[in-house]
């Protein structure tokens, strides 16, 4: 935690000492968390919001909180860890961002229908696609029908104070529902602002109170109860009406627990956070940050004798239709700036519940303009403001918006400014080189492989363009390309998110060289299986040439095995002909080094600190090869760049396998020498190591026999473990005498996997 107290001043207010300090909203949103002690944190990692999981993992490595952290297979399972401890009475806290919450979307009515408390932090980002990560509401409005009490923080100081005061509300006995606290990506989420936070955390408990007792929940003994039977009308309506004045009661609730926080901290949250609003003729109503830029061009305003204000909602469920109302009741146009937009609706979620709230009062005639703004993370300038409020003023003398709609900083194109291709793509026959030649044993069944020399295999032409924005040293590249010369002839090729899809598209740009596509982690297999099957259902009516052939080629990594795992194995059990081909390298890097399933155990990540109370991930590393091999799919591999034949060979396996008979899965280990903390000449040296200690073994699965490719002990070149953990600074404090006890521990799993797996050389069919 960055904050001590040999940097920052103190004060007192109110009942509490607190430290005055610059943070962020991730870092304060952290620390409220860390002082409240929650008991469970079910996360998932997604920009912005990566960063509160982290500087939790941090203070929890210093002992400064007890919380458990459980690092989930994507959202919707960290959604699920989230309302399982919630039903046991647990205190519970969770973050996300943008399509992390539309992925755990289904899970939020669940746990609010059946009124169990906890916070989430929403740090706002554009919703793909495309794909965009800088801030925006997109995905705070598709939270907006939840059931879940929403709060909207416009600075670092804000999430700190209502993290604190969303925990108070939640558990009040006339709420009792879960409590989001949105903030803006970016904007609010890293910048640094000036911050008071309280010295003592034993302040903010005691704020919070004890978890409230005597409700049902999981694990009483002498109170079994039943969670989450299904309803009839009757009984449903009944409940959602319960759960509805529940959230109306919300309203009243916050301004009890704002009024004491105020006399705790001495900093006040009302309903609205109201400037120059006394007397205004002409206003804005904006969420978060854009409302705090928006100010200083009010005292402009004013200063040229224009009455204007700035009305922002420090909570938006429950709508607080009557303050606003009041807000409105003398102003004669109101713009309502939207970071995202209800398609098709005539102005977004905000603006249409404004016009409501309106409607309610028959002497209001205030004139309301809506306008979408800032999508993408576009910056919000003072300048925008003042043209935002030149509208508004047009309305109010005018007596009628002139364009009620409308979006504000669009770019029409200019066909004369049209882009021009950079690298033309490769068409035709270019990738069909003749150089590899795959055959079918007639008495075993199996393939046979012929490839020449590597630098024959060097005339063929490169599948990614040269101009990618991947870190030195990343192996993912330089694995990709390998594979792909044993791939003969066109390819569609799908990447989900992760480092190899980022720096290879970035809007107008991409170096792809063939027919590419992108969709989300937790859905890349499926979407390429539907790729196959539209392709061949087309060819079979006789709607594309009947001659067209390709190879359907799916790229995961960066952890897409954990999020995307389900999605895999239905693909696999449903037999499409197409590849997926992993790239490990040992962690969520896209993200920032994030513990995925695939880091293997004692290494150090951005979630898995080295620290005193901590030494890394606590549990070994998922093997995707065996769990894909399990749906007996008719071809599975590993290989890595450091043995380029056996890559090759073994892609140009999978080709056949992917054409003729059904899926076929790869995983191939690639170097992160950012994440790895390791040196980038040494990426071959580490591959070769990670194979010949038998951490990563080389081998393949055809048609249900494993064949070990390359075996070390027969090569007499097997290597200690230590030789390959040496070369990373995220393992080398597993080579330390006090930590003998974890290497012994990892030491151990990778003989017995290795053991495993030479039983099933030996023996066809185990």
């Amino acid at each position: 935690m960055a904050m001590t107290e040999n940097d920052i001043n103190k004060k007192n207010t109110g009942a509490g000492e607190q430290i005055t300090t610059f943070e962020s909203g991730n870092e304060m949103a952290a620390t409220a968390a860390a002082q409240i002690n929650y008991h469970v944190m079910g996360y998932f990692p997604i920009t912005p919001s990566t960063e509160v999981a982290q500087y939790l993992d941090i203070m929890k490595t210093k002992g400064l909180h007890d919380i458990e952290l459980i690092a989930a297979d994507g959202e919707h399972g960290s959604a699920g860890i989230c309302f399982g401890a919630a039903t046991t009475g647990a205190r519970v806290f969770n973050a996300t961002s943008a399509n992390g919450l539309l992925y755990m979307l289904e899970q939020l009515p669940a746990q609010s229908g059946l009124r169990f408390p906890m916070v989430m932090n929403l740090v706002t980002r554009a919703v793909s696609g495309p794909l965009d990560i800088r801030g925006d509401h997109s995905d705070l409005y598709y939270a907006l029908n939840t059931g879940w009490v929403i709060l909207t923080a416009r600075t670092p100081q804000a999430v700190y104070d209502m993290n604190i005061m969303a925990l108070k509300i939640a558990e009040h006995s006339d709420v009792r529902l879960p409590v989001i606290v949105a903030y803006d990506g970016f904007y609010t989420s890293h910048q640094k602002r000036k911050v008071d936070y309280f010295k003592d955390n034993k302040v903010v408990q005691e704020f919070v109170g004890e978890t409230p007792k005597g409700y049902p929940i999981s694990i009483d003994k002498q109170h079994p109860v039943t969670i989450g039977a299904h309803m009839n009308g009757d009984d449903l309506l009944n409940n959602s009406y319960q759960q509805s004045e529940a959230l109306y009661r919300a309203y009243d609730v916050y301004k009890e627990v704002a009024a004491e926080y105020e006399e705790l901290s001495g900093r006040n949250y009302d309903i609205l956070d109201l400037y120059g609003m006394e007397d205004a003729e002409v206003a804005l109503f904006l969420l978060n940050s854009a409302a705090e830029s928006s100010k200083d061009v009010v005292d402009r305003l004013r200063a040229k004798g224009i009455k204007a204000g700035v009305i922002s909602p420090n909570i938006i469920r429950p709508f607080p239709a009557e303050e606003i109302r009041k807000a409105l009741k003398n102003v004669k146009a109101v713009l309502v700036g939207e970071r995202a937009d209800s398609y098709g609706g005539n102005g977004a979620n905000l603006t249409h519940e404004v016009k409501s709230a309106l409607q309610e009062d028959k002497d209001n005639q205030t004139i309301v303009l809506s306008r979408v703004f800032g999508l993408g993370g576009k910056d919000f300038y003072a300048d925008d403001a003042e043209n935002f409020f030149q509208l508004a003023i047009d309305a109010a003398e005018l007596g009628y918006a002139f364009k009620p709609f409308d979006y504000y900083g669009q770019t029409p194109g200019d066909p004369e400014k049209k882009l021009e291709q950079v690298i033309a793509p490769m068409t035709g026959d270019a990738y069909k080189t003749g150089l590899i030649k795959v055959t079918e044993d007639e008495e075993s069944g199996k393939l046979k492989v012929r490839i020449p020399p590597l630098r024959q295999l060097t005339q063929k032409p490169k599948r990614f363009a040269s101009g990618h924005g991947a870190c030195p040293g990343c192996g993912i590249f330089p694995g990709l390309e390998l594979f792909f010369k044993g791939i003969e002839g066109d390819a569609v090729i799908l990447f989900h998110t992760g480092c190899g899809y980022v720096v290879t598209t970035g809007y107008p740009y991409t170096s792809h060289k063939q027919s590419f596509i992108h969709n989300l982690f937790q859905n890349g297999p499926a979407t390429l299986s539907g790729t196959v099957e539209a392709f061949f259902e087309m060819k079979r009516r006789g709607e594309i040439n009947i001659d067209d052939d390709f190879t359907f080629v799916m790229v995961t990594g960066d952890g897409g095995m954990d999020i995307g795992m389900g999605s895999a194995i239905g693909t696999a059990l449903r037999g499409h002909k197409m590849i997926i081909l992993e790239y490990d390298n040992e962690g969520y890097m896209n993200t920032g080094s994030q513990m995925s399933y695939s880091t293997p155990i004692g290494h150090m990540t951005s979630t898995t600190m080295v620290g005193k109370e901590k030494q890394g991930k606590t549990f070994h590393h998922k093997d995707t090869a065996q769990i894909m091999a399990a749906t007996n799919i008719p071809y599975v591999f590993t290989g890595t760049e450091a043995f380029p034949q056996d890559l090759v060979k073994k892609a140009a396996k999978a080709q056949w396998y992917a054409q003729n008979v059904g899926l076929v899965y790869g995983k191939i280990l690639i170097t992160c020498p950012l994440n790895w903390k390791s040196e980038d000449r040494h990426g071959e040296t580490i591959m070769k190591a990670a194979v010949d200690s038998c951490f990563f073994p080389l081998y393949e699965i055809e048609q249900g026999e494993t064949n070990i490719t390359y075996n070390p002990e027969t090569k007499k070149k097997r290597v200690d473990l230590s030789e390959w953990l040496k070369y990373m600074g995220k393992s080398k404090h597993m080579l330390k005498e006090e930590n003998k006890p974890l290497l012994e521990e990892f030491e151990k799993e990778v003989e017995r996997r290795w053991n495993i797996l030479k039983v099933k050389h030996e023996t066809p069919f185990v």
